[in-house]
């Protein structure tokens, strides 16, 4: 494969703009940095990208998302155009892990009411038996790649105890006991926290629905920093109405941007941040050093790195 010319798409835009990653690359890397978009008159090789136009069935050989999932791009179609396709997975833990301690917290020591009391202007302390630390409560984290992995990190410094749900059921260090997805119900049943950071397959679709609501202790807060479909939003709903689940912290929904109509705007148990749990302002740095290394994987005819397709 040859690339001799890389684009920046304007999709980009969504996590930070996309002048800072072009110069970026600009400056790092031989190949020559054009602009892109689906109405460019320019030809470029390879598109960094977070959209998916179908253009780039004929127009490139190369497509580099910014996100590690990579659900909306179409596998076989890509294959049978021959368009190569890479991801960012690796690069989010550190930021994701930091954003799911914070809804942790968030909970444990009532900030979260504590700012909605705020916009109010109303002094409300919480009652003498809500707020708790974080220490010895039990996290569950579904999925243990690069985002679980950089969850268990940062909640096992905080002293919270951590299993997790892995596809192969392999021990991972600082993980107490992992469990295969046929026996995720057990592994969420005594979890103050239950985690998603599982990528959005088949086999996913939904993994959280009325029957893991119910297997889940009545006071558990469920996270989903992975894909808004992972979790039966019509059931979670229900769950948090019927207070059979303590509360949610979701980055992300199965329809984006969250209608306004939602119920989960309104809910008192509920933190929703825009699908933002990895943003940081090292971002277009992160994926700038993929895209170099790979360039000079290809360079050396060596495999690509994170290559999906």
């Amino acid at each position: 494969m040859e690339v001799s010319s890389i684009a920046v798409d304007e999709s980009v835009s969504t996590v930070f703009p996309p002048e800072v990653l072009r110069d970026a690359l600009a400056e790092t890397v031989d190949t020559a940095v054009v602009d892109a978009g689906i109405d460019s008159l320019e030809a470029y090789d390879a598109v960094v990208t977070m959209a998916y136009h179908e253009s780039y069935l004929d127009d490139v050989n190369w497509i580099h998302s910014i996100q590690a999932g990579v659900d909306r791009f179409p596998f076989d179609e890509l294959r049978e155009h021959g368009v190569v396709l890479t991801n960012s997975s690796g690069i989010h833990g550190p930021a994701v892990g930091e954003t799911v301690v914070g809804y942790m917290l968030s909970f444990a020591r009532r900030l979260l009411p504590g700012v909605k009391s705020q916009t109010k202007r109303e002094w409300s302390p919480p009652e003498w038996d809500e707020a708790y630390t974080l220490a010895g409560e039990r996290c569950c984290i579904v999925g243990l790649g690069t985002l679980g992995r950089g969850v268990a990190d940062r909640a096992s410094a905080l002293g919270l105890d951590i299993v997790g749900v892995r596809r192969s059921g392999e021990p991972l260090d600082g993980v107490q006991t992992v469990y295969t997805p046929d026996d995720l119900q057990t592994a969420i049943r005594d979890s103050k926290f239950v985690v998603l950071a599982v990528p959005l397959v088949d086999e996913t679709h939904h993994l959280i629905s009325t029957e893991e609501f119910a297997a889940m202790r009545d006071d558990a807060i469920l996270i989903n920093v992975a894909r808004g479909p992972v979790v039966d939003q019509e059931a979670l709903v229900d769950a948090l109405d019927a207070g059979v689940l303590g509360g949610a912290a979701l980055d992300v929904f199965e329809a984006e941007p969250l209608p306004e109509k939602s119920p989960l705007w309104e809910s008192e148990d509920v933190l929703v941040t825009p699908h933002c749990a990895g943003f940081t302002e090292d971002y277009y740095r992160n994926v700038t050093d993929l895209v170099q290394k790979n360039l000079t994987q290809i360079d050396a005819g060596e495999e690509l790195v994170n290559r999906v397709v």
